[in-house]
């Protein structure tokens, strides 16, 4: 496993934008799918976005296609998050996520996922 470590949540008026950042610890962390879910209050987790190991395909739910990106800085072994034309329906606690697999059929669901963040909030104001 990784630990990961979340950061740059906060408050958002709707149509603004943020970056969120996961900071990875962990030798292999180069062979991990890595992923940013959601939870707002009442809801299950969902997948918003997915990285295949090293920096290759990317997967993204319908609801933030065109408005988020994930990506990955290696170097810095940082997973990142872009939020842009956020929505009131963006809220939720951002969590972080890493599969000791480079790749998945399941990108998206969370029992993929053996490693977790412990989440940081992102709060979007109408």
């Amino acid at each position: 496993q990784v630990q990961l470590v979340e950061s740059g949540g906060g408050s958002v008026q709707a149509g603004g934008s943020a970056r969120l950042s996961c900071i990875t610890f962990g030798s292999t962390y180069s062979r991990y799918l890595m992923a940013w879910f959601r939870q707002a209050p009442g809801k299950e987790r969902e997948g918003v976005a997915a990285i295949e190991a090293g920096g290759g395909h990317t997967y993204y739910d319908d609801s933030v296609k065109g408005r988020f990106t994930i990506s990955i800085d290696n170097a810095k072994k940082t997973l990142y998050l872009q939020l842009n034309s956020l929505k009131p329906e963006d809220t939720a606690m951002y969590y972080c996520a890493a599969a000791a697999t480079s790749a998945s059929f399941y990108p998206l669901l969370t029992r993929t996922y053996n490693s977790w963040g412990q989440g940081t909030q992102v709060t979007v104001s109408s």
